[in-house]
């Protein structure tokens, strides 16, 4: 993700007076249904997570969770009508069945559960929005998948997440960005209604707590040249906290086929006055207020590139998400199992990829990561909380022909924690087979 500092966005928005485009997308509308679009993706996943050292898994009933399904999203997504001001409807379908797992393996958050652990056999459902755009400026309500940094659903499971509310995005100035909207309900990757704006990270059994709210966000970007590029973003979550997000991105080309980029993102949290979320964490919590932030180099160089990254956690408490989307955390060392932001926590990465498009095999990539924390505080807790995860992923995309985007995807991940924090994440082996297939309809 990239962003700015807010005192660039008055910059940004001087320095883009002259740069209107000299028509804007409204102007250039094909219609209603000269600019539509519908898409099907079918996604199946396998889930393993298989516990070591005597551990249990949250039914405990057994030392590992499994399940696999199949899932399908059908996107429709209207143009806008001529004139002035255009109209236009988004809907969504979507639907995942249950190919394994029982409640003696439940836990992977793929499927639901009934009330005697069971996962459900099948699960689905609908949404639509309205949209109004003047200009470049669009206005959206109703259900849709959001991406700001500061509100982010998550597409991680069977099924993603599904927010409601408004959101307003305008592009009237070349190479800024900014986006404001007002969400009240956000429905789970498991969940077939509309959930209100509560609940927590899994970790600590919160989800389903705290007020029935709503959450508002702003967001701002700027790409200050082909290389730089900056953002700032903002919410308030009612009753829980307010979030300020940073984040700038500069590319160093070295030659045609060498660069180094710098990525540099920054949260911080300030709990509500009124402790709604204190009071659902519980005793032993201090606080919320957190600031979180990273800083991640890379090195590409033909094939290879080579990262490493640094990230510190500081303040009353860890970084809360999930109120505010189970994806809401844009940080270098939130990688497959944990997110390396402990109260008090440093952790430093060193990441490879290797793309085999430069070998003759264009479509199949590798990757291979390595995250260590420590200086975690635990309350309670004899001595620090340390953490390590270690990842494999390995990926293939269908170039052409009839099958092409068809991807394959296998991810492993061994993650480690001492005493101290064992009660965060148990050390566990993270086992994940992912094939999806777009469609393009129309």
């Amino acid at each position: 993700m990239r962003v700015m500092k807010w005192s660039m966005i008055a910059l940004a928005v001087a320095a883009g007076t002259s740069q209107f485009a000299m028509a804007s997308s409204q102007e250039e509308s094909k219609g209603f249904f000269g600019d539509q679009s519908l898409k099907l993706k079918t996604r199946f996943e396998y889930m393993n997570r298989d516990y070591k050292n005597g551990d249990s898994n949250s039914t405990g009933t057994s030392g590992y969770r499994q399940d696999s399904g199949i899932s399908q999203l059908l996107t429709y997504e209207s143009g806008f009508t001529q004139g002035t001001v255009g109209f236009g409807l988004d809907a969504m379908a979507m639907g995942a069945v249950k190919l394994d797992g029982g409640s003696g393996r439940a836990g992977n958050g793929l499927f639901a559960v009934d009330s005697e652990g069971d996962p459900q056999k099948s699960q689905g459902k609908v949404g639509g929005a309205v949209k109004l755009r003047l200009s470049d400026t669009t206005v959206k309500w109703g259900q849709q998948f959001v991406a700001s940094p500061v509100f982010a659903t998550d597409d991680s499971r069977m099924l993603p997440e599904v927010a409601t509310g408004t959101l307003i995005t305008s592009k009237e100035i070349k190479g800024l960005e900014l986006s404001a909207g007002r969400f009240n309900a956000l429905s789970a990757q498991t969940g077939m209604g509309r959930d209100s704006i509560a609940g927590l990270p899994d970790e600590d059994g919160l989800h389903g707590k705290g007020l029935s709210n709503a959450i508002n966000i702003f967001g701002a970007s700027y790409s200050f040249t082909d290389n730089f590029t900056g953002a700032v973003a903002a919410s308030d979550a009612e009753d829980y906290f307010k979030k300020y997000y940073l984040n700038l991105n500069y590319t160093l080309p070295i030659s045609d086929d060498q660069s180094l980029n710098f990525d540099l993102n920054g949260y911080k949290t300030k709990g509500d006055d009124r402790g709604d979320l204190v009071e659902a964490l519980g005793d032993g919590h201090a606080g919320v207020d957190n600031n979180l932030w990273s800083l991640a180099a890379a090195y590409s160089l033909g094939a290879h590139k080579f990262t490493v990254a640094y990230q510190r956690s500081s303040g009353d408490n860890a970084y809360y998400y999930g109120v505010d989307g189970n994806s809401t955390i844009f940080v270098a060392n939130s990688i497959q199992i944990s997110d390396f932001v402990g109260r008090d926590e440093k952790s430093w990465q060193a990441r490879y990829d290797l793309n085999m498009k430069e070998y003759g095999v264009p479509g199949l990539s590798f990757m291979t990561r390595y995250v260590m924390g420590d200086n975690i505080t635990v309350e309670g807790a004899d001595g620090e909380g340390k953490e390590n995860e270690w990842n494999i992923e390995s990926k293939y995309v269908v170039q052409e022909g009839p099958a092409k985007d068809l991807s394959f995807r296998v991810r492993f991940a061994n993650y480690r924690a001492n005493g101290a924090y064992e009660d965060y994440q148990k050390d566990n082996y993270d086992t994940r087979v992912i094939i999806e297939y777009p469609l393009s309809i129309l």
